[in-house]
């Protein structure tokens, strides 16, 4: 909804037209040197170190800052909670703008100075839809609650800083327009060195929209240095004549002796303060690194040159980039795959894991006998349960090159960030590989790496938004690249969950975001099955029903146990009453059967597993003639 935009009020206004503004410089940088680690809730000091807070505020009011931001970055619920104090989001907010407000009333009384007090506020530090788990909505409610209480300690103004993703600054603008519409509103986006936002939006984006959502002053803070951020800013300028503003870190930093040191000097940091007001900015400061000093040497270069901000003049660019995307390939010529899934067809996958080491003969092996036999398509996981093997996008690429086979790519999120997770989808399109399951992934504790860190920059449903813009040749900042890909987006579902509402609304998303089709965990359960496509119809998707052949009673008690797939008390009766490893594995075939049996009226393909690579039993349970193939 596009709301009126707000005018700021008149001397706010008329002093951003009159002459620059100074900001101050970082919060945390101080509070490290003063001896507080990096793994201590820095806004939990609002409430029991305030001296220490006000201090740091009276030294940056001393260098000669025109506004001081409040210790509150990271005072939103996502990010206490980490701490254990999700339930003092108003105590500390309100203290913390009580603090400010404090100093800065007392400053100007005493200099007849007209120093204002900004609220901070920082991202959530988890992502929201469409690239997570949280709701637009639950986002927007904790950025509210944050600045309400900012409201309520009397800050003058609202930052909204180091943002990286442009929807979750849309729900923080949103909602500072809600909690409190009188306040003026900077909203700032923190940069890399290309000048692109961390969703990969543009400069020139990210004005764009900043200005169409409402904000009073734009700009960037934060990540990079000043010459970068210089860039980025004479980009922004170029698109929108609101005022502007910039608060660099002092530099990249670098690892000295154990410590990362910002190495920018005051001196350096005052040049190009001057640098940006020429370039059209209004307000300057700092971020990371930067110290009383660095505001100091800026207010100088600033008072020393007379610059004035040459904002005025400018105009708005009213050519934007359409919003209406380019037409992606239909379905049914996206791939083999495609087709038979936009004709209704019953489809088959069979799954082939990668090997752990380099010898791949067995799986092309696999492969070669499964294509005779009649399968669709080869099924390929990511590292399943979180284990060390060959990378299954080369293992597709050998197998279709060499077999003949499409094949299906599972692509995680864990071991990726979103840039890596376009390079290597770009990368899949380009050498064959059309078809996706897109999954969150097992994380590493699962596997035998369990100190190995994961990224899970987005989860399943935010990474299909990234296939999907893809497909229409956008990348994740709605950016055009070129020819779009053509992905068959599959995705999964899990219908034996104790929380079943959940795994429907995530399915919802999912199917939102742009998902083709849905491959299930193992049918064991045809109750839960039914219940699972009864409660998606009104979203429904063609569906693969995953379908395992046990091989062992210890084998279900792992599924059930372990894994948590819902496998009920008969065929665990049935397992265990084979006589020996031969006739277990026969019954698990026979059950697999029955199951595939079951659901083929309700589900639009099978992907049946082939446990310890036995790929003969894959074939049994579908029923195909292998009277040419040798069994494997």
């Amino acid at each position: 909804m596009h709301e009126e935009p707000f005018i700021m009020p008149k001397d706010l206004l008329t002093r951003l037209q009159e002459g620059p503004i100074l900001c101050d410089g970082a919060m945390g940088t101080l509070l490290y040197s003063n001896g507080v680690f990096i793994n201590k809730c820095y806004d939990e000091l609002n409430l029991t170190q305030p001296d220490l807070i006000r201090n740091i505020h009276q030294e940056y009011l001393n260098a000669g800052a025109d506004v001081i931001e409040t210790n509150t970055f990271g005072g939103n619920w996502f990010r206490l909670s980490r701490h254990g104090l999700g339930e003092k989001v108003h105590a500390i907010n309100l203290e913390g703008a009580k603090l400010a407000r404090e100093v800065v009333d007392a400053f100007n009384l005493k200099k007849g100075a007209e120093v204002l007090a900004a609220g901070s506020v920082g991202p959530l530090g988890i992502r929201i839809e469409p690239l997570g788990k949280v709701s637009r909505e639950e986002a927007r409610h904790c950025f509210r609650q944050q600045i309400a209480a900012l409201l309520e300690g009397g800050v003058d103004l609202l930052v909204l800083e180091t943002f990286g993703y442009l929807e979750e600054l849309h729900q923080a603008i949103l909602a500072a327009r809600d909690a409190a519409p009188q306040l003026p509103l900077i909203a700032q986006s923190t940069m890399d060195e290309e000048g692109n936002c961390l969703d990969g939006a543009s400069a020139e984006t990210f004005a764009a929209k900043v200005t169409e959502w409402g904000a009073d002053v734009i700009g960037c803070n934060c990540s990079v240095g000043p010459v970068a951020m210089l860039e980025a800013v004479e980009r922004i300028r170029r698109v929108t004549d609101l005022p502007l503003s910039a608060q660099p870190n002092a530099g990249i930093p670098r690892m000295v002796e154990g410590r990362n040191i910002y190495l920018c000097s005051p001196e350096y940091m005052g040049s190009y303060a001057r640098k940006f007001v020429n370039a059209g900015v209004n307000m300057v400061g700092g971020c990371c690194g930067t110290t009383p000093e660095h505001i100091k040497s800026m207010k100088s270069a600033l008072r020393v040159n007379d610059v004035r901000s040459k904002a005025a003049g400018f105009q708005v660019v009213t050519e934007r980039r359409r919003d209406l995307k380019p037409p992606t390939a239909p379905l049914s010529q996206r791939s083999p795959v495609g087709k038979k899934l936009a004709a209704g067809e019953f489809i088959t996958f069979v799954e082939i894991v990668p090997p752990k080491g380099i010898d791949f003969r067995k799986e092309l092996e696999g492969a070669r006998y499964l294509k005779n036999a009649g399968i669709n398509a080869i099924n390929i996981p990511d590292s399943p349960r979180a284990s060390a093997r060959m990378s299954n996008l080369a293992l597709c690429i050998l197998i279709q090159q060499q077999v003949g086979i499409e094949t299906v790519l599972h692509f995680t999120c864990r071991d990726r960030n979103v840039l890596s997770m376009q390079s290597d989808l770009l990368g899949a399109f380009s050498t064959g590989i059309h078809n996706l399951i897109c999954i969150t992934g097992d994380p590493p504790k699962m596997g035998n790496y369990p100190d190995a860190t994961a990224v899970f920059d987005v989860d399943a449903i935010g990474l299909v938004n990234i296939v999907h813009n893809l497909n229409y040749g956008l990348d994740i900042g709605g950016n055009p690249i070129g020819a779009g890909t053509g992905f068959v987006i599959g995705v999964g579902a899990n219908p034996g969950l104790i929380n079943i509402d959940e795994e429907v609304r995530r399915f919802e998303y999912k199917v939102e975001a742009g998902a083709d089709y849905a491959v299930t965990q193992p049918v064991f359960d045809m109750g839960l099955l039914e219940t699972f496509l009864r409660r998606i119809e009104h979203c429904r998707i063609p569906v693969l029903a995953g379908i395992w052949p046990l091989v062992s009673v210890r084998n279900a008690e792992f599924m059930k146990n372990e894994l948590r797939v819902s496998v009920p008390d008969s065929i665990l009766e049935r397992m265990g009453k084979a006589a020996n490893a031969e006739a277990a594995r026969a019954e698990g075939i026979q059950i697999a059967r029955e199951m595939l049996n079951q659901v083929r009226p309700m589900v639009q393909g099978a992907q049946v597993s082939a446990p310890a690579s036995r790929y003969s039993s894959a074939i049994e349970v579908l029923d195909l003639a292998t009277s040419t193939t040798p069994k494997m």
